[in-house]
This record gives structure tokens, C-alpha cells and sequence, in this order.
């Protein structure tokens, strides 16, 4: 045979020698890489080749195939036979070389990214829609054209390793349900504007809640919203209601603005107004109170002396009365004559020639009365007598 290493010549005496199998199989090289073949009187003169240290070379290079290193933060996953015996930690490791045993090192601490709704282009800034993914349908029944991406790392290599197909996938498939579950209980309104934090916040949480129920391994680090618009098929009339809206907001500041400058004057102006109430009461319930307590004691002074309280009563009310007016009317059915006295020239003169009082004197007597204002109240008293 062509290929037969000693095996037909053997006449069945027993395995041929290994050395003369390894020379062979040396031939049989040399002349595939077209080298002539050495003849075999001439291997006859050659010491033989033992084939341990090929063996033991061999043996050593196989047993240096199960060195591995694992980096700080990743883990390592050995499997004997396809069943996961042991997960390695950061630092250099060894595992039965294959086919025994095989490892996969995976980073634990790498964040991963997926986008929803959009593809990234790569090389360049722009993206493209994905529109199966990015519509959906709110609480109010508008429809929403969104586009968020979600962070993720690992947390337990092994649920990642055998209870997932794909982590990416994964990932995917629970991130579009979380998100159409929580937009789907949101208003248009909210999930465009003030709500999109909140959006972000529970949809995130929803979905480390299915991630860990299925033992998936996954840990969201998380959920960012990079757009949020209406369909571009009413696009100018959202746009039309937000400047609406915007105008509302201006309006509302602007109002805002005058109530901060209205309020406090007119704050002012009613403090102003009580103060001046209270003041105008306590005036006038003292002057009450001072006519009160007056009155009290004219009545008590009346009691003993009437017809005397009576007629000074009467007298002061008369000397206020007529002191004040300048004219003097009189009837004179009875034809007596008139005596007329120019009293408001009198009581000036009186009183610009009077001497000064000196109050500065404690108990000093009242300034002696004038020859002049005794004659005005004998002739008023005279005149009053004569009335009645």
C-alpha cells in the first residue's frame, strides 16, 4: 500500500517499532515538502529518533492551551462537557484543555447600549427611524412617535450565559413593552413635555422588575429619552398648539408680573386704611366716652340745682352762639327800641388789647374781666330777660 508505514511487511509478528513508524512518517513529509526521502540503507546508518519528546512537547503545548487570564471585571465561565463547572474570577486561571473543558470570559462591567425606535448611523451624526418601534399609542388615544436608548451591563454571568438566547435581544424586546405600557397610561401631553423624566423613571423600573422575574442576569443602568414628537403627519398642528400654549404661559406671566406689583400697593393701602380706622375709632369712642362722662356730671350737678344748671345751660349755649356770628336779627313786633352794639368789633378789640395771661405761674388768677365783656353779658342777659 502507499500509505502503509510497515504495517503489510509486519507478517503478523506483532505492532511494528515506533521508531521505525516515526521515521517513516518523517519520509513521507520530506516528500511532500519536496525534499528527497533518505534511502533506507542510509536511515540504517543514522542513530533512530526516539518519539517521547515529540510526544512530550506535544503533551505540554496541549496542556498550555488551558491557560487563561481573566480582566478586572470580568468572569469566567468553564464548561466540562457543555456543563458549567466553575466561574472564575479576575486574574491569570487554568481549565482542562479541550476537548475536556472550555471557558468564556465575559465583561461584566461593560455598559451596553440599544436604541429604540432609531438606528444610529455609523461614522456619522445622523439616524434613522425605526418606525415599527418608535409609535405608540397614549393614554388619550394619540399617538406618539418616540425614541429612547437603554443602558445595560450584567449582574450574574451565569443567568446571562444559559437562561437567555441573546442579552441584546433581550433587552429589546422587554424595553419596547415596558415603554408602550407606561406611554400607554400617560396623557399626550405629559409624555411630550413635563412627563418625560417620570416616562424615563418608570419605564426603567418596570423593566429591571421583568428582567429579574425571568432570572435574565441584566441590570439597567438606564433609560434615556432622546426624542419625543408627534407624528410628522400632524406635526404643524401640534406645533400650532404648543405656540397656543406657549402664548398661555406668556400670558400667565405676564399676569403673575402685575398681580406681584398690584398685590402689595393695595396690601399697603388697606394697612394705611385699618390704621386710619382705628385711629378715627379710638378718636371717636373717646370722644364719646368724654361727652359721656361730661354729661354725667351735668346731670349730677342738675339733680341738685335745676332751674340753676337750666339757665347757665342756656347762657353758655347762647355766648357759643352768638359769639360766632356777626349779624343779629330781632323781632320787634312789641316796638321797643334796639340797641345795637357791634359785637364782633367789640370781641376783636377786646381781644387784641388784652394783656398776655401768664400761664407759666401755677395757680395763678384768670385775668380780670374787662369793663367791655361785662357790659356784652349784662346787655345779652338784659335782652334774654326781656324775650321771655
Amino acid at each position: 500500500m502507499a500509505n502503509d508505514l510497515g504495517w503489510g511487511n509486519r507478517n503478523n509478528e506483532g505492532p511494528p517499532d515506533l521508531d521505525e513508524v516515526m521515521r517513516q512518517f518523517s519520509r513521507k513529509l520530506k516528500s511532500l515538502f519536496g525534499q528527497t526521502p533518505e534511502t533506507g540503507g542510509e536511515s540504517n546508518d543514522k542513530p533512530k529518533i526516539s518519539a517521547l519528546p515529540i510526544l512530550g512537547l506535544i503533551g505540554l503545548v496541549w496542556i498550555a492551551t488551558g491557560f487563561y487570564i481573566v480582566d478586572q471585571g470580568s468572569r469566567g465561565v468553564v464548561l466540562r462537557f457543555g456543563k458549567h463547572v466553575e466561574t472564575s474570577f479576575p486574574g491569570p486561571r487554568w481549565h482542562m484543555p479541550f476537548p475536556f473543558e472550555s471557558v468564556t470570559v465575559v465583561n461584566m462591567e461593560q455598559v451596553r447600549t440599544i436604541e429604540i425606535g432609531y438606528r444610529s448611523a455609523e461614522g456619522s451624526t445622523g439616524r434613522s427611524k425605526q418606525l415599527n418601534e418608535s409609535l405608540m399609542l397614549t393614554d388619550d388615544e394619540n399617538i406618539i412617535d418616540l425614541q429612547f436608548a437603554v443602558q445595560y451591563n450584567l449582574k450574574n454571568v451565569e443567568e446571562t450565559l444559559f437562561n437567555n438566547r441573546s442579552a441584546e435581544e433581550a433587552v429589546r424586546g422587554i424595553a419596547e413593552t415596558a415603554i408602550r405600557e407606561v406611554v400607554g397610561k400617560s396623557k399626550l401631553d405629559f409624555a411630550l413635555y413635563e412627563g418625560r423624566d417620570e416616562v424615563s423613571i418608570n419605564t426603567k423600573k418596570l423593566m429591571q422588575e421583568v428582567l429579574d422575574r425571568y432570572k435574565t442576569g441584566i441590570n439597567v443602568v438606564s433609560v434615556t429619552m432622546q426624542n419625543a414628537q408627534p407624528p410628522e403627519q400632524v406635526q404643524a398642528a401640534f406645533e400650532d398648539a404648543v405656540k397656543a400654549k406657549q402664548d398661555l404661559e406668556r400670558q400667565k406671566n405676564e399676569g403673575q408680573a402685575y398681580a406681584n406689583d398690584v398685590i402689595p400697593k393695595a396690601r399697603g393701602t388697606a394697612s394705611r386704611l385699618l390704621q386710619e380706622a382705628n385711629g378715627y375709632k379710638l378718636r371717636v369712642e373717646n370722644e364719646a366716652q368724654g361727652n359721656a362722662s361730661r354729661f354725667n356730671q351735668i346731670f349730677a350737678q342738675y339733680q341738685h340745682a335745676p332751674e340753676v344748671t337750666r339757665s347757665r345751660m342756656y347762657l353758655d349755649a347762647q355766648e357759643q352762639i352768638m359769639s360766632s356770628v356777626s349779624k343779629v336779627i330781632v323781632d320787634q313786633k312789641n316796638g321797643n327800641s334796639l340797641l345795637y352794639l357791634p359785637l364782633d368789633k367789640l370781641i376783636a378789640a377786646t381781644a387784641a388789647n388784652a394783656p398776655p395771661v401768664n400761664t407759666d405761674v401755677p395757680g395763678a388768677p384768670a385775668a380780670a374781666e374787662t369793663t367791655t365783656d361785662a357790659k356784652v353779658r349784662n346787655s345779652s342777659r338784659s335782652r334774654e330777660r326781656d324775650s321771655r
